[in-house]
């Protein structure tokens, strides 16, 4: 190899060498994770979001690090762990539920935040719009106004002669949800009652009202204080024989009759790509926030047999998940 090739060869890689983009690839990316509920490594969304960004080439405790941090239902401690997470100068923010966006936006107007299953973002005041987010919030939106008269189509169409139906909903973890009902309550000719809670030594007295009320049905808003208490929710409309739907599958495993939502993966998958174009240079501004475009009905035929309901074949024919 003479001297010139030589010369040729050291130019060429002293021109493919960034010290930029090198610098950029060895840094560890701290992702910071907000929650109302425990967040698991094995399972759940926060493993799909692992998985998808191992995908993309993040190799956890490599380049990328997770600090998590949850409420274990009590929502009143959201100002201060999102200040405890803004402090750890993460990379980006994930949001999960309205009220975590809600409390990682107080805390900060320059980390990313990724919020997923926010039920209505712009009602909610935490972007501008939808296509052009502007400020640095972004995410998914399960459209809940659309989802919220499904349910209650869903619910018209299983128990016969229904008019009058209990909501379940908390001002306290997301107050849209009854506003949101009001009109396809009405669309299909169905009186509302409210079953307001606020926190988890509520719900017996709300379900012994709601029967009392007169309601026959039920339908879970999927606040974060009703997730994070789905297993007594499920007893309870059990216990008073309530035919009800709720927002996740995982309330149909635990016992519930039906769910109708939004397809539990998608969101989490959509919010990996998000993060990967953040960390790449993207803005949330100028991330558009996301729709589903998948969804998902469960039934539980074993609930419906002990509460006396028989659910009818058009209903059972559109479900993508039969527990008997």
């Amino acid at each position: 190899m003479n001297r010139n090739t030589i010369l040729v060869l050291l130019a060429s890689a002293l021109l493919a060498f960034n010290p930029a983009e090198a610098q950029q690839q060895s840094k560890i990316a701290k992702i910071g994770w907000l929650s109302t509920r425990p967040v698991s490594r094995s399972g759940g969304g926060s493993a799909v979001i692992r998985r998808e960004l191992h995908e993309l080439g993040y190799t956890e405790g490599k380049n990328i690090v997770f600090e998590n941090r949850s409420t274990e239902g009590y929502l009143d401690r959201l100002p201060a762990l999102a200040a405890d997470l803004v402090n750890l100068k993460v990379d980006v923010l994930i949001a999960y539920s309205t009220p975590a966006a809600r409390a990682l936006k107080n805390a900060t107007n320059k980390v990313p935040i990724v919020f997923i299953t926010a039920a209505d973002p712009l009602a909610s005041g935490l972007v501008e719009s939808l296509a052009r987010p502007r400020g640095n919030v972004t995410g998914f939106s399960t459209i809940s106004s659309v989802i919220a008269g499904k349910r209650l189509e869903l619910l018209k169409e299983t128990v016969p002669k229904l008019s009058k139906v209990a909501a379940l909903w908390s001002r306290q973890g997301s107050a849209l949800q009854w506003k949101e009902i009001q009109l396809p309550a009405q669309e299909l000719d169905l009186q509302l009652h409210s079953m307001e809670v606020s926190s988890a030594d509520k719900y017996e007295n709300a379900f012994e009202e709601a029967v009392k009320a007169g309601s026959a049905a039920l339908v879970v808003g999927g606040s974060s204080l009703d997730n994070a208490n789905r297993k007594l929710i499920v007893e309870l409309a059990g216990k008073h024989r309530l035919p009800a739907i709720c927002p996740q599958v995982d309330y149909v495993a635990s016992g519930g009759l039906m769910s109708y939502g939004a397809d539990r993966v998608e969101p989490y998958k959509r919010a990996a790509l998000m993060i990967d174009k953040i960390l790449r240079g993207a803005k949330p501004a100028d991330l558009p926030v996301e729709q589903p475009i998948k969804f998902e009905l469960a039934i539980n035929l074993k609930t419906a047999r002990q509460i006396g309901v028989v659910i009818p074949p058009n209903v059972l024919s559109g479900a993508g998940k039969i527990i008997r």
